[in-house]
């Protein structure tokens, strides 16, 4: 079992929470989830105008390769409904992987790390939260570093649901 790996949920539409605890569900079917976020509220990054997102991170363990993870999160997205329309825009459900342990993997439709981490709030606060000294592994700046030296101005507050 490969630890370490950080996943990002993220929903727009439809009843949010609802979305996150659908996802963790079926994450549970093929890991060991070993920690999960508090849920944050966040403006919409890259395309602005659509609804705030719910965000948070999860921390798992599975023995599962990277390429086949992917494959794993996309019939889960494809389960809660997530229709592919625009790059950035609104769904009703967003799984992407950052981290997968100290891997780096870059093929055309994967690249671990997420090449996004260093770049979003509404990734590093819920990351920070989790994993604070967790070393980029190809930056080699820990998550609170990075948060540290962020220059992001959108909207990312802390809520008090958590789902477990």
């Amino acid at each position: 079992m490969t630890d370490g790996i950080y996943l990002l949920l993220g929903s727009n539409l439809g009843d949010r929470i609802s979305n996150l605890k659908q996802a963790i569900k079926y994450i549970w079917s093929f890991s060991e989830i070993v920690k999960i976020s508090s849920v944050y509220e966040t403006a919409p990054w890259g395309v602005t105008d659509q609804p705030a997102f719910y965000n948070q991170v999860l921390e798992i363990k599975t023995a599962t390769d990277p390429k086949s993870l992917l494959k794993e999160i996309l019939k889960i997205e494809e389960l809660i409904g997530r229709v592919r329309k625009e790059k950035w825009g609104a769904r009703i459900i967003d799984i992407d992987i950052l981290y997968y342990g100290d891997t780096k993997f870059n093929e055309e439709d994967l690249i671990i790390p997420h090449p996004g981490i260093a770049d979003r709030k509404f990734t590093l606060a819920p990351l920070v939260e989790l994993a604070p000294d967790f070393m980029h592994p190809i930056s080699g700046k820990s998550n609170k570093e990075m948060l540290a030296l962020l220059d992001d101005q959108l909207s990312v507050k802390k809520l008090d649901a958590q789902l477990q």
